[in-house]
């Protein structure tokens, strides 16, 4: 038998880049074990270029190995939720505070919320949810810096993990299609001040639903 073959590093960056978006679509779920054999077929690769993949998100920490179980999708705990929400008011408010007027993004930012507007109203909330994750794509990308998007995707995949906690994933999404709104209402208008605002405020507040749906994932018995 001859030896299996090393994966090719660009190879392995661009599968773990493609599983990272498939994090970021909600198409792969928090807690989920991961079956080499399936994933290995549908992505037309090896499976030792896979696992290779797999050690990179691992380190990342958006997927887990549990010995003589597999490999599982990352279920983010209080911990990770807060640090992932306060990068988020650091990069994201400040982006949208020192946005220029007429960027590029503030156009896709508008387009982002055109689609969840439309994926509300025909209650598909996975899709609502990855328009939402473009619109802050989009005000991360007012800052005019690739290693701060990249840097992003990472934090975007995690943040995704902690939106799949939630049982009623509307709980989150509908009120806040009207803020996006608001926000890119108010860049288009040159108040980028009171864009930032806006999005510190309701940043603050999908922090609390997210962290109050983990904490009755942790403890579901009722309280008499």
């Amino acid at each position: 038998m001859s030896p299996v073959e090393p994966a090719s590093p660009a190879l392995t960056v661009r599968l773990a880049e493609a599983l990272r978006d498939r994090v970021i679509a909600g198409e792969l779920l928090p807690g989920q074990r991961l079956s080499e054999t399936a994933l290995a077929a549908d992505l037309s690769v090896s499976r030792n270029t896979l696992r290779e993949a797999f050690r990179l998100l691992t380190k990342d920490g958006l997927l887990r190995h549990q010995p003589n179980r597999g490999v599982f999708v990352t279920v983010p705990d209080h911990a990770a939720v807060i640090d992932i929400y306060r990068v988020r008011r650091l990069v994201e408010c400040r982006a949208l505070a020192e946005a220029q007027p007429g960027h590029p993004s503030i156009g896709r930012m508008r387009a982002a919320v055109d689609r969840a507007t439309g994926a509300r109203e025909a209650g598909d909330w996975q899709a609502v949810g990855s328009a939402n994750m473009a619109f802050h794509a989009a005000i991360v990308d007012l800052a005019d810096s690739a290693r701060l998007a990249a840097f992003y995707a990472q934090v975007a995949a995690e943040l995704r993990l902690a939106f799949g906690l939630l049982d009623a994933p509307e709980a989150l999404h509908a009120p806040f299609i009207d803020s996006n709104r608001a926000i890119v209402e108010r860049l288009e208008d040159g108040r980028a001040g009171e864009a930032a605002a806006l999005l510190d405020a309701y940043l603050q507040r999908a922090e609390r639903i997210i962290l109050g749906a983990l904490s009755r994932r942790a403890d579901p018995a009722p309280r008499g």
